[in-house]
C-alpha cells in the first residue's frame, strides 16, 4: 500500500535527500552524521526519515547510525508537542 513506518536514503551528503523528503506529508526527514544524533533524532524529534552521506561519513559509522535510529524509540513527553508542531506544518 506504500506505507512503512522509516526510510533510509542515502546520496552524496544527505542533505538534499532530506529537503525532499520533508516535503511528503507525514515525513520527519533528520540528515544524521553520527550515532548521537541519531538517537537524539528519535527520542526528541519522532524523525521517521533517516538520510546518510555515502561521501562524508564512513560505511561503518553508516551502519551504527542506522542501527541506532531503527532501534531508538521516541520519548513521548513533552517532545510530543514539538512534534505535534511540526506535524501542524504539513498544513500550511
Amino acid at each position: 500500500e506504500g506505507a512503512a513506518d522509516y526510510g533510509i536514503l542515502v546520496c552524496g551528503t544527505g542533505i538534499g535527500m532530506a529537503m525532499a523528503a520533508d516535503k511528503v506529508p507525514g515525513v520527519r526527514a533528520a540528515n544524521i552524521v553520527n550515532a548521537e544524533f541519531a538517537a537524539l533524532c528519535r527520542e526528541h524529534n519522532d524523525a521517521n526519515v533517516l538520510t546518510l552521506s555515502g561521501r562524508f561519513v564512513s560505511l561503518e559509522d553508516n551502519k551504527e547510525i542506522v542501527r541506532v535510529f531503527l532501534s531508538t524509540a521516541f520519548g513521548g513527553g513533552r517532545h510530543a508537542q514539538r512534534v505535534e508542531k511540526i506535524m501542524a506544518l504539513d498544513e500550511l
